[in-house]
């Protein structure tokens, strides 16, 4: 370990996975187009589900699957309960 990740773990804070920043990404664009149709269409469900795609990341913490599993739930919501 170099200097800088000793640091970040002395601090208890630890860098994410390629996988989780991937996902991140994904989700986070897959919530920006949700919310852009929602705000266009006056679909609030689809406006809100949206917002949550693109913020859960930050709550998730580094944990990969469950940024995976959260990701999953809410593109089944978004899909199974369209207005």
């Amino acid at each position: 370990m170099d200097e800088q990740q000793q640091l970040l773990s002395s601090l208890g804070l630890t860098m994410p996975t390629p996988a989780y920043i991937l996902g991140a990404i994904v989700f986070g664009l897959i919530g920006f187009a949700a919310y852009r149709y929602g705000k266009k269409t006056d679909r609030s469900r689809a406006k809100w589900t949206g917002v949550a795609l693109m913020l859960y990341p930050y709550v998730t913490g580094s944990d990969t699957r469950l940024l995976y599993l959260v990701g999953a739930a809410l593109c089944a919501l978004l899909y199974f309960y369209r207005d």
